[in-house]
C-alpha cells in the first residue's frame, strides 16, 4: 500500500522562483471530495492523472495515495465530469539537502494563495527547511486542494494564518 507522508505550509516569499529546477502547469478537479476520500483528475503541463486519496492519518501527516497517468484526452473529458469548480495553480520545484519542496502558486479564485509541500519517508523525518518556509498548516483542511475547490481561498484569505511563523 502506498502512503503519503508530507509536511504543508504556507511561503513567505517569491525567492522559490530563483531556486527552482523546474516549474509547471497544473489543473485539478475532483471526481469525488467527500472527506476522507478524494479520487482526483490532473493535467500537468501535457500528461493527464487520476489520484485516489484516502482518509488523513496523524494529524494530517498520512493517508494513502494511489496515482495512475492516464491518456491526455481521457483526463480533458474526465475534468468535465468533476464537481464544479477546478484548482488551477503553477508548481515550481525547489531542492534542500535530500528533499524536494512542491511550492504552489494558486490562480482564480485561489490567488494569492502560496503553499509548500515536501513528501517525508517517514513521519520523523526533519527535511532541511528553505528559507522561504513559513507557518506549519498540515493538518489544516482549508488548506487541502479538496478543500480549495469549494471553498477558495478569496473566500476566507483575511482570516488566514500570516505565513508568518
Amino acid at each position: 500500500m502506498a502512503i503519503e507522508i508530507e509536511r504543508k505550509f504556507l511561503v513567505k516569499d517569491n525567492s522559490y522562483r530563483q531556486l527552482s529546477f523546474s516549474h509547471s502547469h497544473i489543473q485539478q478537479g475532483y471526481i469525488c471530495s467527500e472527506r476522507g476520500r478524494t479520487v482526483r483528475i490532473r493535467i500537468r503541463d501535457n500528461q493527464g492523472f487520476v489520484t485516489i486519496k484516502g482518509p488523513s492519518q496523524d494529524g494530517g501527516l498520512s493517508r494513502y495515495e494511489f496515482e495512475q497517468s492516464i491518456p491526455l484526452d481521457d483526463a480533458r473529458h474526465l475534468l468535465a465530469l468533476c464537481e464544479p469548480g477546478l484548482v488551477d495553480k503553477t508548481r515550481w520545484l525547489v531542492r534542500s539537502g535530500n528533499y524536494v519542496f512542491e511550492i504552489d502558486e494558486f490562480h482564480g479564485d485561489n490567488d494569492g494563495l502560496v503553499m509548500a509541500e515536501v513528501e517525508l519517508q517517514s513521519a520523523d523525518d526533519e527535511p532541511e527547511m528553505p528559507h522561504f518556509i513559513g507557518r506549519e498548516v498540515t493538518g489544516d483542511r482549508r488548506f487541502y486542494n479538496s478543500h480549495l475547490r469549494a471553498n477558495p481561498y478569496k473566500n476566507w484569505k483575511s482570516e488566514a494564518p500570516s505565513p508568518i511563523v
